[in-house]
C-alpha cells in the first residue's frame, strides 16, 4: 500500500532588496492562512506534522516557506561573493515579500526561535495586514550562542550545528522526533546556522518596539518549552508582560523544537494558540 501525503510545493521567484531569489515553500489545506517560518540553520520540513495534521488543515490553509540560503530554497545570484549575515530588515522584507506573492490575505504568522523573533516585528510592523503571531520559544533581543566554530574549517559545520541543537531537545522527547530535527540541521550549508544567529543573538533588539503592538488589531500568542535553554521560558514570558493583552503557556515536558520534536504533545498548545487568536 502506498500513502501519498497532501503536501505540495511549489518554487517562487521573487525580488527583494534588488536581488532576485528561487523560494520553496509548501502547503496543505485550505482556509484561514498560517503561515510558518522555520528555526535559524534549518527548513520548512519542521512543520511537515502540522502540514499533515487534518484536524488542523479542514481549517487552515498551511504554509511554510524556506528561507533563501535554507533548504531547497537557492541563494541569489553571485552568492559566492557574499559572507551570508542575515539581518532583522532584511528577514522581515523576505518574510513579507513571500506571503504577500503566495496570496495570503490576512495570515496568522507562526515562527519559532529566530522565527519566533521576527514575528514580533511583523506585529508592530505590520499589525494591520496580519490576524496575528504565534511566537514559539521567542525572545525580543539577542543572546550569547554566536561563535566562530559555528563555521570553522577544523570544524564539521553541519554535524556541529546538529549536535549542538540537539541539546536543545527535551529530555523525553522522542528520539526519532530529536533524530528528525538533527539530520535537518546537518544539511544546512556552510555558514548558514552561523550567519542566522548573527541575526538572532547580535542584531535583533525589539524591546522598544513591543509597545506598539495593539493586540486588539493582532493577537499575540507566546509558548515557551519548559526545557528550552536558549531561548527560556522567563524570556518568553518576559515579552508576554511587555505586550498587553496577549497570551503565554508554558509547554510542559517541551524543548526549543515543538513542531518537530513531539508534535503530539505541542498540538493541544497549539490548537489552544489558535482558538485565542480565533476567526
Amino acid at each position: 500500500m502506498s500513502d501519498i501525503e497532501a503536501i505540495t510545493g511549489r518554487y517562487l521567484n521573487i525580488t527583494v532588496d534588488g536581488r532576485a531569489y528561487r523560494i520553496f515553500y509548501e502547503e496543505a489545506g485550505s482556509g484561514i492562512p498560517l503561515f510558518c517560518l522555520h528555526t535559524a540553520g534549518a527548513d520548512s520540513r519542521q512543520f511537515r506534522h502540522m502540514l499533515n495534521d487534518l484536524d488542523l488543515t479542514k481549517k487552515y490553509r498551511v504554509v511554510a516557506f524556506d528561507l533563501p540560503w535554507h533548504g531547497r530554497s537557492t541563494p541569489p545570484n553571485l552568492w559566492w561573493k557574499d559572507r551570508y549575515l542575515l539581518t532583522a530588515d532584511h528577514y522581515m522584507a523576505i518574510t513579507k515579500r513571500v506571503w504577500e506573492a503566495i496570496g495570503l490575505q490576512r495570515p496568522i504568522v507562526a515562527g519559532c526561535s529566530m522565527g519566533g523573533a521576527i514575528v514580533l516585528r511583523a506585529a508592530f510592523d505590520h499589525q494591520d495586514e496580519i490576524r496575528g503571531i504565534i511566537g514559539l520559544e521567542t525572545t525580543a533581543a539577542g543572546h550569547g550562542r554566536y561563535n566562530d566554530f559555528l563555521h570553522h574549517p577544523a570544524v564539521h559545520g553541519g554535524e556541529l550545528c546538529a549536535t549542538y541543537t540537539y541539546g536543545l531537545n527535551a529530555p523525553a522527547s522522542p528520539e526519532s522526533g530529536k533524530r528528525e530535527n538533527w539530520w535537518y540541521y546537518a544539511q544546512s550549508g556552510p555558514g548558514v546556522y552561523r550567519g542566522d544567529i548573527h541575526f538572532y543573538c547580535n542584531d535583533w533588539d525589539a524591546w522598544n518596539d513591543l509597545s506598539r503592538i495593539d493586540t486588539l488589531k493582532c493577537k499575540v500568542a507566546l509558548l515557551s518549552g519548559e526545557y528550552d535553554y536558549s531561548a527560556t521560558p522567563q524570556m518568553t514570558e518576559d515579552v508576554h508582560k511587555a505586550i498587553p493583552g496577549s497570551y503565554f503557556k508554558l509547554m510542559k515536558g517541551m524543548g526549543h523544537f515543538p513542531m518537530i520534536e513531539n508534535y503530539p504533545n505541542f498540538k493541544p498548545y497549539l490548537m489552544d494558540a489558535l482558538a485565542y487568536i480565533g476567526d
